[in-house]
């Protein structure tokens, strides 16, 4: 029986010019729960959706620490994305243990996106199933990249993955002018507003299916400067911590299913179905 090479193996080009398993990578991504993130002149954040594969079990971690100075949210494939956190964790520490210092956000990216392309390209190997939402603070100040399995990484001021993320995209594009000269409280809500537009009618907001991440000045300090004292290095925020920004939100403007997320900030929203593709 004739068999399609090209959809079967990544190194083999569809007559239309595609890598079908890279595309059903990207499906992967578009699969899992939402994360967002911004960023200011002073601080980065990410905000996501917990999941629980069944009533059971707990809900997933959707942020992953890397150093002080950076961590990361995940939608896809929870195991590809312990993979490649452990990675950029080697990365971390052997600029730390080389250079005495921490590693810089591009060298980071970089790194990990060749090792991406790279199973793209040899026989043998898969695409990772996961995408990632970088943040990280540097000298040059904080920074939010966005990780593809195709290989491909971009710098944003804000970006959103996983399912219905147009929908967070959308409300981002029409504010994101503003992010910049926000306080850390302002930035946290806006992405709450952009989060719950990723989510079905009628739902309300679980606050032990939300987690936030914050990154914000001198996080990359040295641990003997001076400046350390006050490093407001990566930290996960969860549970009862999260409750003083959820009662700050807008009720939820009532609108017609368009899937369009052109609603007003505001509202509750919560975890939509149960999503197979993560652990």
């Amino acid at each position: 029986m004739f068999r399609n090479t090209y959809d079967s193996e990544n190194t083999v080009f569809s007559p239309q010019g595609r890598l079908h398993q890279v595309e059903y990578a990207l499906e992967a991504v578009k699969q899992g729960s939402a994360v967002v993130g911004l960023r200011s002149k002073t601080h980065a954040i990410l905000v996501a959706l917990k999941r629980a594969p069944s009533e059971l079990a707990s809900y997933q971690k959707k942020m992953l620490r890397i150093d002080n100075h950076v961590g990361m949210g995940f939608a896809g494939l929870t195991s590809d994305a312990r993979v490649l956190s452990n990675y950029m964790r080697q990365l971390s520490l052997s600029s730390r243990v080389v250079y005495s210092r921490p590693i810089p956000l591009s060298r980071l990216i970089s790194a990990l996106s060749d090792r991406a392309q790279l199973n793209t390209m040899q026989y043998g190997k898969r695409p990772y199933g996961v995408g990632f939402l970088v943040i990280g603070v540097d000298g040059t100040g904080p920074h939010l990249y966005e990780f593809s399995p195709t290989g491909n990484c971009f710098e944003y001021y804000a970006m959103a993955l996983g399912a219905r993320s147009q929908s967070a995209k959308t409300f981002l594009e029409r504010r994101h002018e503003t992010f910049a000269e926000m306080s850390l409280d302002d930035l946290v809500l806006q992405g709450l507003y952009a989060l719950r537009d990723t989510l079905q009618q009628g739902k309300d907001l679980e606050l032990d299916a939300i987690s936030l991440s914050i990154v914000g000045p001198h996080a990359d300090a040295d641990s003997k400067s001076p400046e350390s004292r006050n490093a407001e290095k990566f930290k996960i925020v969860e549970g009862e911590d999260l409750k003083h920004w959820l009662n700050r939100l807008e009720p939820r403007q009532s609108q017609a299913p368009t899937g369009t997320g052109d609603t007003a900030p505001g509202g509750n929203a919560t975890v939509g179905e149960v999503e197979p593709m993560e652990e």
